[in-house]
C-alpha cells in the first residue's frame, strides 16, 4: 500500500514470527512468557498468603495482563 500504511498481510512493520492481527504487531513468544511470570507471582503470593487458589487466581489475571503488555511490538498509530 502506499503512503506508509499497514496492511493485513502480515508482512509489513514486524518481524517474521509476529501474528499481524488488524494492525497490531502481536508476538506471542512474548505473550507466553509473559503468561508464565504472571502464574509464577500468582503462585509465590499464593502460598505466601496460605491460599493457594487465590494465588493461582491472581496468576492468571496478572499473567494475562501482562502477557498482553508484552506482547505489543509495535506502538506507533497509522
Amino acid at each position: 500500500m502506499s503512503g506508509g500504511q499497514a496492511d493485513d498481510t502480515g508482512t509489513e512493520g514486524g518481524d517474521d514470527g509476529d501474528i499481524d492481527t488488524d494492525g497490531a504487531d502481536v508476538d506471542a513468544e512474548n505473550m507466553g512468557v509473559g503468561i508464565a511470570i504472571g502464574i509464577a507471582i500468582g503462585v509465590a503470593l499464593g502460598t505466601a498468603l496460605d491460599n493457594l487458589a487465590l494465588g493461582i487466581g491472581m496468576g492468571v489475571a496478572i499473567g494475562v495482563a501482562l502477557g498482553a503488555g508484552m506482547s505489543q511490538t509495535d506502538y506507533s498509530e497509522d
